[in-house]
Formats: C-alpha cells, structure tokens, sequence
C-alpha cells in the first residue's frame, strides 16, 4: 500500500496535465509507504508518446538527496496521455526497481485523470492500494 496525500495526488496531476503532449515522469520518497516528497523529472525520450526516461544526471541527483534526507524511495510515477492507468508492455519490461510502485495516472479523460499504483516484480503486475 502507498500513502499519499490528496494534495500530492494533485500536485502529481497538474504536472502530468502540463506536459500532456508526452509522458511525464518523477520520483516519489518517503518513509513507510509514505510519500513525503514529489521529485519532478525531465523526460529524455526521443519520442513524444508512449515512453519515458528519465534524465540521468537529475535522477543521479535526486537519488543523493533521498539518502541524505534519510528517505527511501517510494514510487516512480509517469503519465499515459493517451491510455488507461496500466502498465504497458514498456512499462513491463523497464520495471527495474521491485521494491517500489509504479504510479500512472492516465489522462485518456483530460476532465477526470485516473490515477493507480502497481507493483512490478519480474514481469508480474499487481495492483496497490493508493
């Protein structure tokens, strides 16, 4: 189960809305399954759509400041602009953190964005309560 507040679940939402063009993407941290903290990426891919990457020197960055903040890594959240809020085969396969949900909040209805948590461990996906 990941715990996050109201206000981070809609601050999480206006980011993926203002870059609604492609897949936005960022790191959530924390303690206990509780999100703390919302650390908005930039998204590398060389694609507009369907696909996310995250820039490595600010992950490498982010990554320092949750160890020296003593947080741990909750989740990792990314957009669908297009589809529903479930893992894609992509989202499979780049799945390399077990220990962490997934977040997608789908903006296939842009007046009511769904947002869902899941945890992916080798290739299996699993609902989670959020």
């Amino acid at each position: 189960m990941v715990f996050i507040a109201d206000r981070m679940k809609e601050e999480i939402i206006r980011h993926v809305q203002e870059h609604a063009s492609r897949e936005a993407c960022g790191i959530l941290a924390g303690k206990d399954g509780r999100v703390e903290k919302i650390f908005k990426m930039t998204n590398t891919a060389d694609t507009p759509e369907k696909c996310y990457f995250m820039d490595s020197i600010e992950q490498l960055k982010v990554v320092k400041e949750i160890r020296k903040e003593e947080l741990e890594m909750i989740g990792i959240y990314h957009s669908h602009p297009g589809s529903d809020a479930y893992p894609s085969a992509r989202d499979v396969e780049l799945a390399f953190y077990p220990a962490v949900a997934y977040i997608i909040v789908s903006l296939k209805n842009k007046q009511r964005p769904e947002i869902r948590a899941f945890r992916i461990v080798e290739g299996e996906i699993k609902e989670e309560e959020l």
